[in-house]
């Protein structure tokens, strides 16, 4: 007899409501919760394959443990023996930063992945700490906290208010939004210009999203900031700038981009000087406007300066915090907002990684700097000689994966927390595969702040977690217990732990509504069937919207969201400056000591044109990154890797479509087969990212029929982005030419196993 449960979608930032259809204990259909208070019924190809996804066969449902160089099903104790053996004595013989941790894009999807691992971190008091956020989004919090003084204050959109949209490198009809959450975001832009508002894409690929848009701009890539700087000078220029409240350094800001006129720009962008100034008179003139920009502008050699131009252009028209700008959302779990007034500010470079001297940006270090802290000697320090992986799999997500692959190889020890045996956990001496998402509970922590309505929403496990699994949630405190020399403790102590110092905290603000209260009696309060629902129970109640035990009555806590199983609606977004302000001024500092060093590479980059080819990513609506190719329902037919190249670009270069190509880039060599279109520009290829399924020992049998190739083996791992340590994924020169190339180190690799 089936039955129906709600559940949050875990895969991707929009986090849309589902209703699942369970027969037993499995997932047999999934559709929009029409009465979800934020999603309100859509639903994406991703979502509808939940129970696809949920129930895929390959995933690990046991342990693994390497024993005489194979790894081989344990049971839990076993594991978590193995990893208190493996890590404690690396640490006490090494020091703390000869363990690395690496963190991936999939923690910020689960209620564990929030919760724990920065009691990880702390708790191993590691600085040798490296996520996907740098081959991603580093750029955007380097930049915020430069100008905001708090790397997570990210204005996103208004996109349900705003008249005039612009988007840079961003595609949202098939990333479905990205630091910017927002179910329907198709809907919403069709919203938008059904009531008469613009939309302009800038964007060198004719996307799904710039196929919608009023106004296409195919830019060169890598020269976003180029652009958007040539965008605010014609601000000042024409007398357009009318600024945000609460801003110093606007005259400052002026003198910088003087150079930076449409005409001097125009060559190096590839756009016409007019359309520039177009772009510009447009944006201002709009009754309200934002401009948002992702991915696309951050994985450059400039994106950080792009990342902050993008707030300049909202600063400078006066979008920043209004209706139908750019504004700071508030998430229920937020802590308990501080009066406004300054702040301590944010730091880049705080301490450098070990062989390359990068400077740690929001602590953590690049994730293309992994291979060479792991297998290069120095004088300075301790190589990274275990690794802690956490729903990461950068062999496939990181420049030059090949590298990593071998020096995950030296390592002394590794484990992976990670529900498949992928590219990257193969390596690891312990594998902790959590529970699939259905026998999860829900809460969106990370992507409550950047969502574009304020709203609370959380769902209990659908199914129960079966015999056998370990909640995801246990699984990692007992790691931090594991890992900080405390292994054989309860595993509920860790939450006890941070309940404990939160209340223990909050009781000593003045500005707390728990001021002065008793932190064991406080404690005493909270409800929640596990730890993980008292922790949530507790920032809740603490939260701006919150009870605050009993001070505010119609407040938010955890009982009342449970009588709430579609939400509660918090309403739209509303302007909070300067509360948000963490600078040391208290004021949003348009021109940052870093980002006006920085200026001067962006002045030679006025000179700068690539020869020949330059790369770029693409999305796929049915994929997110290297997650989904192992389910059928979500690959072939667009979800495909290959090579988008013009066709002048083709017939000049002999390249017949369908068929397979050479590309050459810094890092390496692939073969990949050609797709001549003209969704892109001329002059310029694209791949999509995570995929490369092809390495020996992994257990994704579906993926692995057709593997597709890895691009960031093409790219070279030096090559970042100074302040933020971000890779450079896009606008990299690379050439191309008919036929295959010679096989991989991993397919020889494979094939050899094979026979």
């Amino acid at each position: 007899m089936s039955r129906t449960a709600l559940r949050i979608c875990p895969l991707c930032e929009a986090t849309c409501g589902l209703t699942l259809t369970i027969e037993g204990t499995r997932v047999t259909h999934a559709r929009g919760d029409r009465d979800d208070v934020f999603s309100q019924g859509f639903i994406c190809p991703k979502g509808a394959s939940f129970g696809a996804v949920d129930s895929d066969p390959d995933r690990l449902r046991t342990p693994l443990v390497r024993r005489d160089g194979e790894l081989r099903e344990a049971t839990w104790g076993e594991a978590f023996d193995a990893v208190a053996a493996g890590i404690r004595p690396v640490v006490e013989r090494h020091g703390p930063n000869s363990v690395g941790v690496v963190l991936g894009n999939p923690n910020v999807h689960t209620m564990a992945g929030a919760l724990y691992p920065t009691v990880l971190l702390a708790g191993l008091g590691t600085r040798s700490i490296f996520t996907a956020s740098t081959v991603d989004q580093m750029p955007k919090h380097v930049s915020s906290g430069l100008l905001f003084g708090d790397a997570n204050a990210i204005p996103v959109p208004d996109l349900d208010r705003t008249d005039h949209l612009l988007l840079i490198g961003a595609n949202p009809l098939e990333s479905n939004g990205s630091l910017c959450t927002a179910p329907d975001f198709p809907g919403k832009l069709k919203a938008l210009k059904a009531r008469g508002g613009t939309l302009v894409v800038i964007d060198p690929r004719r996307t799904r999203t710039a196929k919608l848009a009023d106004r296409h701009i195919a830019v060169r890539p890598g020269t976003d900031a180029l652009l958007l700087a040539a965008m605010a000078q014609v601000l000042y220029e024409e007398g357009l700038v009318d600024p945000t409240p609460h801003v110093q350094g606007i005259e400052e800001l002026a003198g910088e981009l003087r150079e930076f006129t449409p005409e001097a720009v125009a060559e190096a962008c590839d756009v016409e000087a007019g359309v520039i100034r177009t772009l510009a008179r447009e944006l201002a003139a709009a009754p309200t406007a934002a401009v948002y920009g992702r991915i696309g502008s951050c994985t450059v050699p400039h994106g950080t300066l792009a990342s902050w131009l993008v707030d300049v252009l909202n600063i400078l028209t006066g979008n920043l915090d209004r209706p139908g700008g750019a504004l700071f959302p508030q998430a229920a779990t937020d802590k308990t907002p501080r009066p406004a007034g300054p702040g301590r500010g944010f730091a880049l470079g705080r301490w450098h990684s070990r062989v390359s001297r990068h400077p740690e940006a929001k602590g953590e270090l690049p994730l293309s700097a992994l291979a060479e802290e792991i297998d290069t000697a120095t004088e300075e320090g301790e190589p990274v000689r275990a690794l802690i992986a956490v729903a990461a799999n950068p062999v496939l997500s990181a420049p030059d994966g090949d590298r990593l692959d071998k020096a995950l190889d030296s390592l002394d020890f590794m484990v992976s927390v990670d529900p498949y045996l992928n590219e990257t956990s193969r390596h690891a001496d312990v594998v902790l595969p959590p529970p699939p998402p259905s026998q999860s509970p829900h809460h969106d922590f990370a992507f409550n702040t950047l969502a574009v309505r304020n709203q609370v929403r959380y769902t209990r496990p659908a199914i129960p977690l079966e015999p056998g699994r370990m909640a995801e949630t246990e699984i990692l405190a007992r790691l931090i217990l594991a890992v900080t020399g405390m292994h054989g403790a309860d595993p509920a102590a860790v939450d006890h732990m941070v309940i404990d110092q939160t209340l223990g905290k909050a009781v000593k603000e003045p500005h707390s509504p728990v001021h002065g209260g008793d932190p064991r009696e406080l404690a005493g309060r909270l409800t929640g069937d596990t730890g993980p629902e008292r922790r949530l129970d507790l920032m809740l109640r603490l939260g701006p919207y919150g009870d605050g035990f009993g001070v505010r009555p119609d407040g938010l806590s955890l009982e009342k969201l449970l009588a709430h199983p579609h939400g509660i609606d918090l309403g739209p977004l509303e302007p909070r400056l300067p509360q948000p302000l963490k600078t040391r001024s208290g004021r949003v500092e348009l021109l940052p000591g870093p980002i006006a060093d920085d200026l001067p590479r962006l002045r030679a980059a006025l000179a700068e044109r690539p020869e020949g080819l330059v790369l770029v990513g693409r999305r796929h609506l049915r994929s997110n990154n290297s997650w989904m190719h192992n389910v059928p329902a979500l690959t072939g037919g667009s979800n495909r890797c290959t090579l988008q190249i013009h066709p002048e670009d083709a017939e000049r270069l002999g390249v017949q479509n369908a068929e397979p190509v050479r590309v050459k880039g810094a890092g390496g060599e692939v073969t990949v087969t050609a797709e001549v279109t003209d969704a892109v520009r001329r002059g310029v290829v694209s791949m999509p990212h995570g995929w490369g399924h092809d390495r020996p020992g992994t257990r994704l049998s579906h993926a692995s029929t057709d593997p597709g190739v890895n691009v960031n083996q093409l790219l070279d791992g030096r090559l970042l982005d100074p302040l933020s340590g971000n890779a450079v994924l896009n606008g990299v020169p690379v050439e191309v030419a008919p036929g295959a190339a010679p096989e991989s180190p991993a397919v020889t690799e494979k094939l050899t196993a094979l026979t």
